[in-house]
């Protein structure tokens, strides 16, 4: 499974007993298109079938049937700068004409060299060692190992354990899925990986305990303080998070004093922090990192998705240079990929991220998420059975529940988080959904266009959505209505 899918291929086991859930899952994946196609040798989780792609314009994709679909969620929030940007296409032929592969042990490219030092210059002052990678997990499982190097190159050995929160993700890889917090990805490989320790993720929505939105992220955050204490400072490496979170927890974002907390207490306990910005990274949150809305200032952080945008498989990691150069002269960082500073694919990123600039997207991004936050808020006021609406920039999401006033989720054997998305994509709208906690009940879906869209645009993914919540809601036998 890569970080990027939609589905989770245990989430239809939560619809009821072992025999329940087989059964739905396989009556959720399963459709006459299914039936009616040539097996296709290719697998990934399910025995899902989509329609065959033809082509992508803007923030919308064609089937080979000519049916049109707006990509609300740019893919699972890859397409920042929408689909066929033709400024990027010309880059990449240019490239092509020139070279495609170079071994990174034979010879240095001007792509990723140009590449590397634009975005060093987006990082916060220090962060300005970069090193590239195909995709968001190998992304985490670089800053993972590169925080164990420098640990070790220090003298420090005995740090190793990287906490995390639950629920949360951070790749498929074994060392990035021992720091995702979710059970049903972990538990089938137990026995192979080593699970990190956990505190919760700052849910603050959920509680219903009188404090302040400020006291509640003071207490995530201790929780934090605490589980270092719990585990032994000496033995802490690092702790890793979403400043905004993504798929795990649809765009949770925390009170503002939780971020300076972290990181006063990894300050104080000599932790590294680690800001996974995989998917909330290059401008979709209103900033070019989602940490910067808090001054929040990452010693590595874990890049891809909009960062290279669907064009090429690409990601980074940047580290601090002290951290970066330490493990160097150490011995040399012991790690590497294939792919690493391909010129192709970083000759496509350097023209993605001269296009957000040209088009000023990080902006429009802030601009343009404000409205649909506010479209998507104003949703609640006709359907009761949306209990949440959070994000930041063109980071949202809406979450469904049973009750607003307890939030109780669902019931599971609704597959509420299945069937929205194929309500909503046989209209038209593509929606990316996950369950929202821990990837066993509650449904929360992102709605996440990419950052060309405009406000006919946006006119127009509301006017599905609100179809398809009326319909789910018929189906489901959901309360609609209101002012």
């Amino acid at each position: 499974m890569t970080r990027d899918e939609q589905r989770l291929p245990f989430d239809a086991l939560t619809a009821g007993g072992p025999g329940d859930g087989a059964a739905s899952l396989a009556a959720a994946h399963e459709s006459p298109m299914s039936l009616e196609r040539p097996i296709s040798n290719l697998f990934y989780q399910t025995r899902l079938r989509r329609p065959t792609l033809a082509r992508g314009e803007g923030v919308y994709l064609w089937d080979s049937e000519g049916k049109r679909y707006l990509d609300g969620s740019s893919g699972a929030m890859v397409s920042n700068i929408g689909h066929s940007n033709p400024a990027v296409l010309d880059a990449m032929r240019r490239q092509m004409e020139l070279s495609t592969f170079g071994y990174r042990l034979h010879f240095e490219n001007e792509p990723a060299e140009r590449l590397a030092t634009r975005i060093a210059g987006r990082m916060p002052e220090g962060l300005d060692r970069v090193f590239f990678v195909s995709g968001g997990s190998e992304a985490v499982e670089s800053a993972l190992k590169l925080a164990r190097q420098y640990a070790v190159a220090r003298g420090q050995a005995e740090r190793w354990k990287v906490i995390s929160r639950f629920p949360s993700y951070h790749g498929s890889t074994l060392g990035a899925l021992a720091v995702t917090g979710m059970s049903l990805m972990s538990a089938p490989f137990a026995p192979m990986l080593r699970e990190m320790p956990k505190i919760p993720a700052p849910t603050c929505y959920l509680d219903r305990d009188g404090l302040s939105l400020e006291e509640r992220g003071l207490r995530y955050a201790l929780m934090l303080r605490e589980e270092i204490l719990r585990q032994g400072p000496e033995t802490c490496l690092a702790f890793i998070m979403e400043p905004v979170g993504g798929a795990s927890t649809g765009a949770l974002v925390a009170p503002d004093g939780y971020y300076a907390a972290i990181r006063a207490i990894c300050d104080e306990f000599g932790l590294l922090l680690i800001c996974d910005e995989v998917m909330s990274g290059a401008g979709r949150t209103g900033r070019y990192l989602a940490s910067e809305h808090w001054n929040l200032r990452p010693d590595i952080v874990a890049l891809s998705k909009g960062f290279g945008a669907g064009y090429a498989p690409l990601g980074a990691m940047v580290a601090d240079r002290t951290i970066a150069e330490t493990v160097i002269d150490h011995g040399g960082f012991v790690h590497g990929h294939t792919y690493a500073g391909n010129p192709l694919a970083c000759a496509a990123g350097l023209a993605v991220l001269e296009e957000i600039d040209r088009l000023g997207l990080i902006e429009a991004a802030e601009r343009q998420g404000a409205v649909l936050k506010a479209r998507l808020e104003g949703l609640m006021a006709h359907f009761p059975f949306i209990g949440d609406v959070r994000g930041k920039g063109l980071l949202l999401a809406f979450e469904l529940v049973a009750d607003r006033e307890t939030m109780a989720p669902l019931p599971p054997a609704l597959n509420a988080h299945l069937r929205l998305v194929d309500i909503a994509y046989d209209a038209g709208l593509i929606i990316y959904s996950r369950r929202t906690r821990g990837g066993r009940v509650g449904d929360h879906f992102m709605v996440c266009p990419p950052l060309i869209v405009t406000d006919a645009q946006i006119d127009e993914i509301m006017a599905q959505l609100t179809s398809a919540l009326e319909s789910f809601a018929i189906e489901a036998k959901l309360p609609a209505g209101g002012a």
